[in-house]
């Protein structure tokens, strides 16, 4: 499966920990990453500066569903079971 143009859900959808450029304490989920141009493509695709975790996203089905809409609910969903439990104390 290619990237779907105009999407850039995996650039927006999860949190990323890992400094980026421009990103140095990384990104809440939800948020744009400075990284994303304004045809929803990464700046960093193929570069060293690329983080890991971005690296190691790869398109497929169940990531990206058929359209935009599905892959940022199957990103958010995905970003809210793998949240590690809130400590409240």
């Amino acid at each position: 499966m290619e990237c779907r143009n105009g999407c850039g859900a995996c650039c927006i959808a999860p949190s990323i920990t890992s400094p980026i450029p421009g990103m140095p304490h990384g990104k809440p989920a939800g948020m744009p990453c400075v990284q994303l141009d304004d045809a929803m493509r990464c700046r960093l695709f193929g570069r060293p500066e690329r983080p890991a975790f971005c690296a190691s996203l790869r398109p497929e089905p169940a990531m990206c569903g058929c359209d935009r809409g599905d892959a940022m609910a199957l990103l958010a969903r995905l970003e809210r079971l793998t949240r590690p439990p809130s400590s409240t104390g």
